[in-house]
């Protein structure tokens, strides 16, 4: 093992171990805070039966991240960790899942992923060049594996909702014909649907319910979906709204639309398929086919030369 790779090693380890520590470390006891905090022990037994209940990935990533968003801070662009929660939020995620606790996860990602470089260079007897490119290679690979989960998180959600909106606008239109107002056909959905649909639309009636204005409480929808079909459902609800057309009529036109859209996507999925498909082809079934097709061929002619040059 040569000295570069020991010096690498031994500097990633200490480096994993400050961050650990600056996570965890505990501040100086203030006599006064605990006496103040002893008046509302049992809101703190609350809180800690509340935590207790979380998984235990939840419960060791939220310290870590809590102190580590101070350093990700300090090194990241200032409107990085926006972005991020924007994205945690259209997969999703934003309400298990905070910024802070995304980027710890790469980290833990990173140094993964650059231990078992380090390791297989070592067992494949690499170079010291070798070794570091091997842990150099799936260190990358270990940051972005994390950031390939939350896009493909974000592409099923969105298909989800591109899938139930129909379904869920003809249960509206049913719901709102039938005399029933717009927050209570939402609850019809809510006890008839479980998809992120239905809840971003609950999430929407609680917050009217609140006391957000309805307009407000669209926007938010179209903002946490941010999606093309969802947003010209907001705005059309939002249109009616302020020029007081009829309620059930604009959801029918817009559940229409919606159905033809959803059979354009069908058809698109469907045009695609053959291209996909070709790749598995290729690989697996043409060459299981080429040995059932040609295997005898090829016995038969090995088999004549053998003989051939035999005689």
């Amino acid at each position: 093992m040569s000295a570069l790779a020991v010096l690498i090693g031994a500097g990633g380890v200490l480096f994993g171990v400050a961050l650990v520590y600056n996570a965890v470390r505990r501040p100086a006891v203030d006599a006064a805070a605990v006496l103040a905090d002893l008046n509302g022990v049992d809101v703190h037994l609350d809180e800690y039966t509340e935590k207790l209940s979380q998984p235990l990935g939840a419960r060791i990533l939220a310290p870590l991240a809590k102190g580590l968003g101070g350093t990700f801070k300090s090194f990241l662009p200032g409107n990085y960790l926006e972005g991020l929660r924007r994205r945690l939020m259209l997969a999703g995620l934003a309400e298990r899942l905070s910024p802070e606790e995304f980027l710890v996860i790469q980290l833990v990602s990173l140094i993964g992923g650059a231990g078992l470089g380090y390791v297989l260079g070592h067992l494949l007897h690499m170079s010291s060049t070798g070794v570091l490119r091997m842990t150099a290679f799936l260190a990358i690979i270990g940051v972005f594996v994390p950031e390939s989960r939350l896009g493909s998180k974000r592409e099923d959600r969105q298909g989800s909702i591109r899938r139930d909106l129909p379904d869920v606008l003809d249960l509206l239109v049913i719901s709102v014909e039938a005399g029933v107002g717009l927050e209570g056909a939402i609850e019809v959905v809510g006890r008839h649907f479980d998809s992120p649909l239905s809840h971003e639309l609950n999430r929407m009636l609680r917050e009217m319910e609140l006391g957000v204005p309805r307009r407000t409480a669209l926007q938010n929808l179209r903002r946490r979906v941010d999606m093309p079909e969802v947003s010209n459902f907001v705005l059309s609800l939002m249109q009616a709204d302020a020029l007081g057309m009829p309620l059930g009529r604009v959801l029918r036109t817009q559940a229409n639309e919606m159905r033809s859209k959803r059979r354009q996507w069908a058809r698109e999925k469907a045009a695609k398929l053959p291209v996909k498909i070709l790749f598995p082809m290729f690989l697996f079934i043409f060459p299981a086919l080429f040995v059932v097709v040609l295997g005898p061929a090829v016995s038969s002619i090995l088999q004549n030369v053998i003989h051939g040059i035999g005689h």
